[in-house]
């Protein structure tokens, strides 16, 4: 019986790679309403969506304000004019294109969901990340697929878990592992939630010296020692052996 029967996933840098997504949706807008898609100005706008999803995190501002403003306040950094709303749809259609995924991800969760329930907790776009989990293939090793655009509230607010694993009908939150890439978000919003967390540090980040995650991995690899019980690891690469157990055992 697997350490944690239950797991609630990341998607944007933690299953799916939204940086290289980012990159890629963004140049194809600029291009198409000819503005200048400089690494400058790409770091520009990358400077100005991240404060603005942190704003998102902390309640200060809601998400179709924040998706059209990030463009508003780009155009006026290039002192530019044009239409940000239209710049938006474009930019999120093109964005839904793009489901790269982090190195070593759909395998793991191919493991992963032989032995837990799995389910997605994320604050992106709704129809974006319907469309990218769909084409990237995770849709089908999930249980649930929860977005705060849905849900109703974002991440870290402990309302958003509690919504998944009542949904889920998890019930011993000691058996449930919150997986992800940010700290703000996925670590600090699983222990709001009362629930261990494993931060998902690809790029050799500094831990936080208080308050920080129940786990750390830098391959999602690692991910299964923390997971999985010996006998479970001695099967990784086997198929039909999911892991049945009662919800609130």
């Amino acid at each position: 019986m697997a350490y944690y029967h239950c797991l609630l996933l990341d998607v944007d840098g933690t299953l799916l790679d939204f940086g290289a997504a980012e990159q890629k949706a963004f140049h194809e807008t600029m291009e198409h309403f000819g503005l200048p898609a400089t690494q400058e100005v790409a770091d520009t706008y990358h400077t100005i969506n991240k404060g603005l999803w942190a704003a998102l995190e902390k309640g200060q501002i809601k998400r179709d304000k924040l998706v059209v403003r990030r463009f508003e306040e780009l155009l006026a950094a290039l002192e530019r004019t044009g239409d940000a709303a239209a710049m938006n749809t474009y930019y999120l259609d093109r964005l839904s294109e793009h489901p790269d995924p982090i190195p070593g991800a759909l395998d793991a969760v191919k493991e992963l969901a032989e032995v837990a329930t799995l389910a997605v907790v994320t604050n992106g776009v709704e129809r974006v990340q319907e469309k990218r989990l769909a084409d990237s293939g995770l849709n089908a090793y999930m249980d649930g697929v929860f977005i705060s655009e849905r849900v109703g509230v974002e991440k870290p607010n402990r309302r958003f878990f509690e919504t998944a694993l009542r949904t889920l009908g998890i019930e011993n939150r000691g058996k449930v592992l919150v997986v992800g890439d940010s700290l703000t978000a996925d670590v600090k919003g699983g222990q709001n939630a009362g629930l261990d967390t494993c931060w998902c540090n690809w790029n050799g980040e500094e831990a936080p010296a208080e308050n920080g995650p129940t786990h750390t991995v830098r391959s999602w690899e690692e991910l299964y020692a923390i997971v999985m019980e010996p006998d479970e690891l001695e099967n990784v690469g086997k198929t039909a052996r999911k892991h049945q157990f009662e919800q609130g055992g």
